[in-house]
């Protein structure tokens, strides 16, 4: 958190790289630079074992092997790397280029594309909410507009498409490593990249040139076998493997797909599949390079990088041949699926790895008492919004048109488009037609309800806080997150799945075995789904408005109005004191599920991304309170004489602040999982927390944390010192044992808690802790922030 603008450019003098300005599409990768670094690491650090396609990848990214001395170790080692792009959605850039403008770079050091997709709200549809979405957001499209021309960064304006969709069919190339500031950037996997989601200042330091830090993950392999039945899709591969890892399964894994049944599946099917890993907690997902990654790149003009990919299908583009025979020698663990036998699924509610088969879900409707009637049946998102997803649907609503039949009465049926280019081949090709016929609405080309920008207020289930089901082809479902109802249940599945659901209107409608009623009142089943896994005449290139600006001025002005309530020039963090913390009060004992949608919500809080001090009202309005029952966004005050006596938490954590009273978050397992969002780590850390202690944490919070100068810390017996918080937490009163003389290579760090009434101490607890931090980390740590760091070493030269 920075105002200063005119510090020195130490990053373009160190570093040689170059982005060469804005991209429409990505260049042909260097091939022979990868290998390079990855026979050097092979022959050193590495002993010419065997590696996985995933390590393959990390390796030819390190960004100095010659510094490492032994073999990484999983879970422990933190590589240094060097990323070849970098890709960010309007929410997270305003905070991202905000930190950027510290660098004093002219221009970005790798490639690096924005696109505007989170602040389209769908309600009239297409391009009348594209049309509110200038007058209602103007101010921040036009800062990233003049950010994007001033550092050389392409844009891709509201309605262009999704950033994941986008990103596939731009600027994802097998072999290549890319950062996103969204949590389902691995959708790139699909394309053989290795594609992470990260907060905007690791985006930053790839976007200066500074080396990002990582630990090195573990691989789990899965090996697809068989292949999927007509009625089966990609979807139902990621939605059977959450429920069976769980949300937290794949945290310190890269997930490797691998086996005789990848052949068998599209690009922008497995595209699906690693975009949904995020719901495990997965670093990332990849696939090898297959034929369908060849044609897809042909087929969206980039044959030259299909060319150069093949000639690297069996040295660099998939696993070593040795891990290929014998994959249990090398993949930590592995997890079979049998396309054959994988019948559709349902995912929720309320979170994304609670998996039911179709064949149970009537029963399990019944048993568990959902409500069966789907209020709203939703295709789309970056997840499930390719030419295939969509041409599959289409064949079921046309089955359905010609029997005279439209959706359910009471039942909206939205299509979510995920390109201009998706658009108007959709258009051209009658897919959209289709959809019309039987009552559809068709929205905007951009993120909309799946990340809660859906103007429902109107709907009574809505108004009314009535419980009421929703099928989607989304990625997450966490309660609130769509219509901002948290009664409203959604049920994630394959697009195939949600159209027989939209023309049913009930949730334990099986199309495989139940029929539907046609307008005449005659019984008919639906037929399998078909479609093409590529348009037959090629993509339509859509609208010349909604391709990229690429545009590089470097005198361009960028526009921060002192008075705006959107965007909110950034101050430094106040650095850490070198004393250990005192006198820090709990917050609030976090219980159950704690998603960045819960620390930070989005809905109608997005439109303040780039106002920190605005932003900050909404912190942890999500969270339930361990110590009050469950309740949501309540905590008693734990100072003397300080008022209100219970409050909601942020409105605890301001008047903390203003008190100057330190305080912390103790929470519960897989704190932050979710969204990428920095901004439930810059929140807290704005409003004057020092650390969060929790039974663990999702790997893109937690470095997070770190680098806005919040200590993370990890008790040492979760499931049970985490409960001495749980009881009266406003009695207690922290200090830190351990903290002063921080170091990577002594992770504990001891809580000492007193427990105080009336003004006496009536219990004391030691609570040991540990910390997870690189010796870089802890540098971030002791400047107050990863960025105040950089400015000080610029500051120095």
């Amino acid at each position: 958190m920075f105002r200063q603008h005119g510090l020195r450019s130490i990053a373009a003098r160190r570093y040689a790289t170059a982005s060469g300005g804005p991209q429409a599409r990505a260049a042909v990768p260097n091939y022979d630079l990868f290998k390079q670094r990855l026979d050097k690491a092979r022959a050193t650090v590495l002993e010419n074992k065997p590696l996985t396609l995933a390590q393959k990848i990390l390796y030819a990214h390190l960004h100095d092997v010659s510094s490492m001395t032994s073999a990484p170790v999983p879970g422990e080692t933190y590589l240094k790397l060097s990323p070849d792009r970098v890709a960010m959605q309007d929410a997270s850039a305003q905070m991202a280029i905000l930190q950027f403008m510290l660098s004093g770079m002219k221009q970005t050091a790798v490639p690096t594309s924005i696109h505007c997709d989170h602040l389209v709200e769908a309600y009239e549809g297409a391009d009348k909410d594209v049309a509110r979405s200038w007058q209602t957001s103007r101010e921040i499209y036009e800062f990233l507009q003049a950010a994007s021309q001033k550092y050389g960064i392409a844009f891709w304006k509201p309605g262009s498409g999704i950033i994941h969709q986008l990103v596939l069919e731009n600027y994802a190339a097998p072999g290549t490593l890319m950062l996103g500031t969204d949590s389902h950037t691995p959708n790139a996997g699909g394309l053989g990249m290795l594609a992470i989601g990260v907060g905007g200042a690791d985006a930053v330091d790839a976007m200066a040139s500074i080396p990002w830090e990582l630990k090195a993950p573990r691989v789990l392999g899965v090996r697809l076998s068989g292949s999927l039945h007509p009625w089966g899709s990609p979807k139902d591969v990621i939605l059977a493997l959450a429920g069976k890892l769980t949300v937290r399964g794949g945290t310190g894994y890269i997930i490797e797909y691998f086996g005789e049944g990848v052949a068998s599946l599209s690009c922008t099917g497995m595209a699906t599949i690693c975009n949904m890993g995020a719901e495990v907690g997965a670093t990332t997902s990849v696939f090898p390079y297959t034929p369908s990654m060849a044609r897809y790149l042909r087929a969206t003009q980039r044959a030259s990088i299909a060319a150069a990919a093949d000639a690297q299908q069996a040295t660099y583009l998939s696993a070593d041949a040795q891990v290929t025979h014998s994959p249990e020698k090398y993949y930590d663990e592995i997890v079979d699926i049998d396309l054959s036998s994988l019948e559709p699924g349902y995912n929720g509610p309320f979170t994304p790895d609670l998996y039911t088969p179709r064949s149970q879900m009537a029963d399990t409707v019944g048993r568990e008492q959902w409500s069966d009637k789907v209020s709203a049946a939703l295709i789309g998102s970056c997840t499930n919004s390719s030419y295939q997803d969509l041409s599959r649907a289409a064949s079921l609503a046309r089955q359905a048109s010609e029997r005279g039949l439209k959706v359910a009465d009471g039942t909206e049926f939205l299509v979510s488009p995920g390109s201009e280019q998706i658009r108007a081949t959709m258009e051209r090709d009658g897919i959209q037609q289709a959809f019309e016929s039987i009552g559809a609405k068709v929205l905007a080309n951009a993120c909309g309800p799946c990340i809660g920008q859906w103007n429902r207020d109107e709907n009574p289930v809505v108004k009314n806080r009535e419980t009421n089901s929703i099928v989607s082809s989304f990625n997450r479902n966490f309660r609130a997150r769509n219509d901002g109802n948290p009664n409203t249940m959604n049920f994630l599945t394959s697009p195939e799945m949600v159209l027989s659901a939209a023309l049913s209107g009930r949730l334990s409608f099986n199309p495989l075995v139940d029929t539907l009623a046609d307008s005449a009142g005659r019984e008919f089943k639906l037929q399998p789904p078909t479609g093409d896994e590529l348009p037959k005449d090629g993509y339509a290139q859509g609208r010349d408005e909604y391709r990229p600006l690429l545009d590089h001025r470097p005198a361009m002005e960028i526009p921060i109005a002192p008075t705006s309530a959107r965007l909110q020039t950034l101050e430094a963090f106040v650095p850490w004191n070198g004393q250990e913390f005192s006198g820090t009060r709990v917050l609030v004992t976090v219980q159950g599920k704690c998603t960045t949608d819960h620390i930070s919500a989005a809905g109608k809080w997005l439109k303040y991304k780039g106002h920190l001090e605005n932003l900050s009202r909404n912190t942890l309005i999500g969270a339930a309170n361990a110590a009050m029952d469950g309740q949501v966004n309540l905590v008693r005050n734990s100072v003397e004489g300080l008022e209100p006596a219970q409050g909601t938490i942020p409105d605890m954590a301001l008047a903390y602040k203003k008190a100057k009273v330190p305080w912390l978050v103790i929470a519960d397992y897989n704190y932050g999982e979710g969204s990428a969002r920095e901004h439930a780590a810059m929140q807290p850390r704005f409003l004057g927390c020092n650390m969060v202690v929790a039974r663990s944490f999702a790997r893109i919070h937690e470095t997070n944390l770190k680098k806005q100068g919040v200590l993370p810390l990890v008790f040492a017996r979760p499931d049970e010192d985490y409960f001495i918080f749980a009881k009266d937490p406003h009695e207690l009163v922290v200090r830190t044992q351990g903290v002063s003389d921080i170091n990577e290579n002594s992770p504990v760090v001891t809580l000492l808690v007193e427990r105080v009434r009336g003004g006496n101490v009536v219990e004391t607890y030691s609570v040991e802790c540990r910390h997870t931090m690189s010796a870089d980390q802890i540098g971030w740590f002791k400047a107050g922030s990863a960025l105040n760091l950089i400015a000080s070493q610029q500051s120095a030269l």
